[in-house]
């Protein structure tokens, strides 16, 4: 039996269902693991694609600009609502548009970041959920520091004009700090950019590298990892696939999981809820995985007391 939120879909004159329309905004393919959960997050609340809804996927591959237009191409056609998996992707979406509602999954505290007033009371066209990436850095910084003992100097790589990233290595300079660690940044204002500072990354720069909040990083994950085990550098990263791909560790939430979570504010506003009236949601299990394979290969004896308390580890 349909549920009352699925019956509002149908249209009183023909008694068919309405195809709602979904424009999804994605940086990267890390953020396809939240799609995937949205999917499966509505399709548990009777929701079938290309019966009840159709979902166009456009994935801006962590360029801002390129993120505004596509928020903007959804708008010009004219979507029901906007799916923003990302901060990154909530922001263009909240900048180039006016009316369209918008369901996010932000990864930076969505009040900060100006795109809801509280969270008990958005008070806008945006509503979602909350996974905090950018929160967790000095925990992240802090379990590196335990898995890796030696560890003195961290590099990491950001556009220092990419929001989300400002405030990420904001809090990890901060935590490095406190901790007596010296953080290297490298900053980049293009791909060809970023992509020489990682090759050019030598094995005396740095005891480590950590990512902090940025897409076009993330987007770059695999020469990372390659150029990290190169040099047998120690790596830790915020997306939890990183990590099974051949990074060291991450220290994250469960993007399926965040998607599915997701999945019961597009069902709202499908029905007619606006999205100042739907309060946010956190997301509170975060996971460290640790790739005990990668440990061996670049060299790295993980203390026994910190590999107990991860929750996945690969082997």
């Amino acid at each position: 039996m349909l549920s009352a939120f699925v019956l509002a879909l149908y249209s009183s004159a023909d008694a068919q269902p309405k195809l709602y329309r979904i424009g999804a905004l994605i940086p990267g393919d890390a953020w396809y693991e939240i799609i995937d959960g949205l999917r499966v997050g509505l399709k548990e609340v009777g929701l079938e694609e290309g019966k009840n809804y159709s979902l166009a996927i456009h994935d801006w591959r962590g360029d801002p600009k390129s993120g505004e237009e596509s928020a903007k191409n959804l708008d010009r056609e004219k979507v029901d609502l906007i799916y923003a998996s990302s901060s990154g992707s909530a922001i263009a979406a909240n900048r180039s548009t006016t009316d369209t509602a918008i369901v996010f999954c932000a990864g930076t505290d969505p009040v900060i970041l100006g795109l809801a007033q509280s969270f008990a009371k958005p008070g806008g066209r945006l509503t979602g959920v909350y996974y905090r990436d950018t929160d967790l850095m000095p925990k992240r910084l802090e379990i590196f520091k335990e898995l890796v003992p030696k560890l003195r100097r961290v590099v990491t790589f950001y556009n220092p004009k990419t929001r989300v990233a400002i405030e990420s290595s904001k809090l990890t300079r901060e935590a490095a700090q406190k901790m007596g660690l010296q953080l290297i940044e490298h900053h980049f204002a293009s791909t060809e950019e970023l992509q020489r500072g990682i090759r050019a990354l030598k094995a005396d720069e740095a005891d480590g590298f950590i990512a902090v909040a940025d897409p076009e990083v993330d987007n770059h994950s695999q020469l990372i990892i390659e150029t990290a085990r190169l040099n047998r550098l120690p790596t830790m990263f915020i997306r939890q696939n990183f990590a099974v791909e051949g990074g060291l560790a991450s220290y994250s939430v469960n993007f399926r999981e965040v998607g599915r979570l997701s999945a019961k504010y597009v069902q709202r506003v499908m029905t007619g809820i606006e999205a100042k009236d739907l309060p946010l949601q956190g997301v509170d299990r975060i996971e460290l995985i640790v790739n005990l394979k990668t440990a061996k290969q670049i060299g790295l004896t993980i203390p026994p007391n910190v590999l107990a308390r991860a929750d996945r580890v690969i082997k």
